[in-house]
């Protein structure tokens, strides 16, 4: 028997990704050029993926997806942890899957899932609202965890644009601004304001003025809550942007000590960012927290053991896994409703007063 072929299959023989076969297929935007390559090619493959969506609509599979970027990340594995607890106490499979953070990588999975016919999936996106719009046009149940996929900017469909952004993040700035939000899905997320927000409070009572933020990819709604934290003047290059992978997050972290040495306090949006802060410290000779002080979000197991042990935002990542799970399970009848979780500041010893 020959094998079936794949969304992966299309997009190789037409030469483009995963994301823009799944987005002409399923009636998304695309050049009529790319458009009329992608439908040649399917029909030349036999590749039938409204059977599938039929599938999906007709009948449920009893298992679910769960794609998150970092598998080796710990909150990650905590909110792993949940869903699994969650999904063998009901009696589902599960479907685990990682994306690197990789929007292309994060389509080719969902297409694999819909082949298998895996109709619930939890997710910690990557991609944006639009490549997400095909998996729910096919009928998938889908419950964003920890983060919302990023809303593409107003001009994003420029290749120009594009390129000027990705530039922007590679240099540690901030995209351009976004459109307003479109999907309509439910999530489980903490409460990033009150966590920034409590977070900048501490440093400033501690006398700190010049704070900065690095960030990495999701991390829109924690800047967002930083500038609002902060109040105005907002001094926009005290905060820089990795683009996910621990060597931009170090990059990241080193530039901003090194172009702004005024700074005396950073909060960094994860936790790879933490340690990439914590390691660019050391290598510059910067002592925490007489020289720079340090608060991260997200409490790791490492945090306690490093030297000083470091004051954290912590989010319940296994409760967010579990809540996500319960939701994507319910999801039957009526659309549920988002859920979002408290934070708590844990004070250790990388803050000290400002020198």
């Amino acid at each position: 028997m020959e094998k079936r072929a794949t969304i992966k299959d299309v997009a190789e023989a037409a030469g483009v990704g995963v994301a823009t076969v799944s987005r002409v297929l399923s009636g998304g935007s695309a050049s009529p050029q790319t458009r009329e390559r992608v439908l040649a090619v399917a029909a030349q493959l036999d590749y039938r993926p409204s059977a599938l969506g039929r599938n999906l609509r007709q009948r449920r599979t009893g298992g679910m997806g769960l794609l998150v970027p970092d598998l080796t990340d710990t909150f990650h594995a905590q909110l792993a942890e949940g869903v699994l607890a969650c999904a063998r106490s009901a009696g589902e499979p599960v479907v685990l899957g990682s994306t690197a953070g990789d929007p292309e990588q994060e389509s080719e999975l969902i297409g694999m899932l819909l082949e298998q016919s895996v109709d619930r999936l939890i997710a910690v996106p990557s991609g944006d609202e639009e490549s997400w719009a095909p998996a729910l046009r096919a009928g998938m149940t889908v419950v964003f965890a920890d983060r919302l996929p990023a809303v593409p900017s107003a001009d994003d469909d420029d290749p120009a644009v594009r390129a000027v952004n990705d530039l922007m993040l590679l240099d540690g700035a901030a995209p351009a601004p976004a459109r307003p939000r479109s999907l309509d899905v439910p999530s489980v997320t903490a409460d990033d304001r009150s966590g920034i927000r409590t977070a900048v409070r501490y440093l400033r009572g501690l006398g700190h003025r010049r704070i900065a933020f690095i960030g990495g990819p999701g991390h829109d709604r924690r800047a967002a809550a930083f500038r609002e934290a902060v109040g105005e003047p907002v001094d926009e290059e005290l905060i820089v942007f990795g683009t996910g992978s621990r060597d931009s997050a170090y990059a990241a972290a080193s530039g901003l000590f090194q172009s702004r040495p005024d700074l005396s306090a950073v909060v960094a949006g994860g936790n790879v960012l933490g340690e990439a802060a914590v390691l660019a410290a050391r290598e510059l000779d910067l002592r925490v927290p007489r020289d720079v002080s340090l608060i991260m979000y997200d409490d790791v197991p490492w945090a306690e053991l490093c030297s000083p042990p470091l004051t954290v935002v912590a989010q319940p990542g296994r409760d967010m896994g579990y809540r996500a799970a319960e939701l994507v399970l319910r999801s039957g009848g009526r659309r549920p409703r988002s859920v979002v979780l408290p934070t708590q500041l844990i004070v250790r010893g990388s803050c000290g007063p400002r020198h």
